[in-house]
This record gives structure tokens, sequence and C-alpha cells, in this order.
């Protein structure tokens, strides 16, 4: 394990969640640590949030006075989606340059025209669904019914700690908390809807039951060293399909923020997207289906894994 602490969200023994602070391999209850915080709301990571600056801080100070054998180890705990849940979370479109150019031909089919190669003035968005779709590590992620071509997208998540209106580039990153991995699950057949002008419907492909696996924990933001520098890489059952970095982002970390906080306020929790590279299925016809593993790891930000079940 890294420098720092990590957060997650557990179920505690009669199911419940509870927000906990992983410190090498064991975790330690937040509300046990900051039992002397004030003001701090211990019960969820997303209270923690809401209260970033000073819990952070507190956290920080708390983890150094940690014994070893405090807490439970992190394999004996069930290990939920790190944050339940973000008021929004913004998918960032068509933003690795590697993506657009797998992704080229698919596009030019579908609209009629080749997608340009040039980086816009603005970074593009959609949004999922939350607490509908939102699951954590290890939690089977069930294949909609509806769809026979259900595909993979390993992304970075970025997670806000301020409420934010209008910041700039310049200081972005002094909003952001820290960042989590984000599996972007897309139903590819349902990407273009037939009879109507709008084309591409956005709902239907990327908003379903268990479409955002999300996880293993919370990073601070203070732990990683460079997030315009992170290697990002997904596995297919053992094999290797995606592996990027996030170097290669069209619009970074921080025009992805300033952008969205001229439009409204970011609280405190929400969670962005940043975008997938190179290497989803669909260009080469391979999609997921029942039994399938997806293992994701981010550079700081550990491993999520998946498997998918028929739903």
């Amino acid at each position: 394990m890294p420098s720092g602490y990590r957060l997650v969200s557990y179920a505690d023994g009669g199911g419940a969640p509870k927000a906990g602070v992983l410190i090498g391999e064991r975790v330690v209850p937040a509300s046990t640590l900051l039992k002397d915080a004030n003001g701090v709301d211990t019960s969820s990571v997303l209270g923690l949030l809401r209260s970033w600056d000073s819990a952070h801080a507190a956290l920080h100070a708390a983890t150094q006075k940690v014994k070893p054998n405090d807490g439970v180890a992190v394999a004996q705990v069930k290990l939920l989606a790190p944050i339940l849940y973000p008021g929004a979370l913004f998918c960032a479109g068509a933003n690795y340059w590697d993506h657009l150019e797998e992704m080229a031909e698919i596009a030019k089919r579908t609209t009629g025209k080749a997608p340009s190669m040039t980086k816009a003035p603005e970074p593009w968005f959609f949004m999922k669904t939350c607490a509908g779709s939102i699951i954590g590590p290890d939690t089977p992620a069930r294949l909609p019914s509806f769809s026979k071509q259900v595909d993979w997208e390993a992304e970075l998540g970025v997670v806000i700690g301020r409420p934010t209106r209008n910041i700039s580039e310049k200081n972005a990153f002094d909003v952001v908390a820290g960042y989590l991995i984000v599996n972007d699950l897309s139903a590819r057949d349902l990407m273009k809807r037939e009879g109507t002008p709008f084309i591409y419907d956005w709902v239907g492909q990327k908003c379903f039951e268990d479409a955002a696996p999300m996880g293993p924990w919370f990073t601070p933001a203070a732990y990683i060293a460079d997030p315009n520098d992170m290697p990002i890489k997904l596995w297919v059952n053992g094999v290797l399909k995606q592996n990027s970095n996030t170097s290669r982002m069209v619009h970074g970390i921080a025009e992805q923020v300033a952008y969205l906080s001229r439009h409204f306020t970011l609280n405190p929790g929400d969670v962005i997207a940043t975008g997938t590279p190179a290497g989803v299925g669909m260009p080469r016809g391979e999609f997921l289906k029942v039994g399938d593993e997806v293992r994701i790891e981010v550079g700081g930000c550990g491993q999520l894994i998946n498997k998918m079940v028929a739903g």
C-alpha cells in the first residue's frame, strides 16, 4: 500500500454501510479515528467529503497514531462503492486521443461523417445515474437483458471536495479531494436510436443497473504525485485490453472541473469520470458475457474487480 490512508465504505455486521479508513491492510472506522473532530460527519464517506478540508487534516494526523492491530483486516470486510452516493456522476466523452482514433470509423458509420481529430474548445459530457447504477468492488455486475453488446471502459474518477462555482483551470486542483476507479459499462447496441433526430441515446446506452462499478476505495489527492501522469489498465479474463495513461487525455482534469463549474455548482462528493482510453471492445466486436471478469488498475487507486452475471 502506498503512503497515506484511503477511505472505504464497508458493510458492518448488520449489513449497514459505514465509513472506514484503510491504513496499510487494516480498516479502522472513521468514527473511531475522528471521535473528537467537532462538526465532521463520520457516518459516511460522503459526510467526510462535505467537511473535507478539516476531515482530511484530522484523518492524516490520526492515522499516524494507529497501531498495527487496530481495526480489522481489509480482506475480512465487505467493501462497498466508496461514495454512497455521489450527488452527480459526470462522464467525459471521447476524451483520450487513442480512443478517438479507434472509434473514428464507428462514429462515421453512426453519424455519416468522420469525427474531427483536432482538440475541441471545451470537453463534452453526459451523465450516469448514481444510486441506480453504482456498485462496489467484487460485486457481481448484472448484464442488462435488453443488450447483447455491453462494453468495458476503464476511467479515472475525480472527486470534488468543496462547493465549486466558476473556478479557473489554474485553481481547479484546489477543489479536487481525490480519486477512484470507475468502469463506465456501455450498452453499445443502444448507442443509436432509430426514428429520432437526436441519433445518440445516452440514457439507453449508459444508464442501467450496475452500469457504473466504482472503487475499491477513495485515494486523497495528497497521496497522488501527478494526476496527469497515472497509468490506467483493464483486463478481461486476465487478457490486457486497455493500457494507457491519463497524460493522453484530450481535455485534462483541470479543464473538465473548470468547464463543469461554469455551468453549475459542483458539490462535495460529485464524481467526474474523465474518459476512457483505447482498448474498448466495440471496434473489435468484443463484448462482455456472463462469467467474464473485468479488472481495472489506476496508479495509486487500487484494483477494481467485477464479475459479469445475468441480469
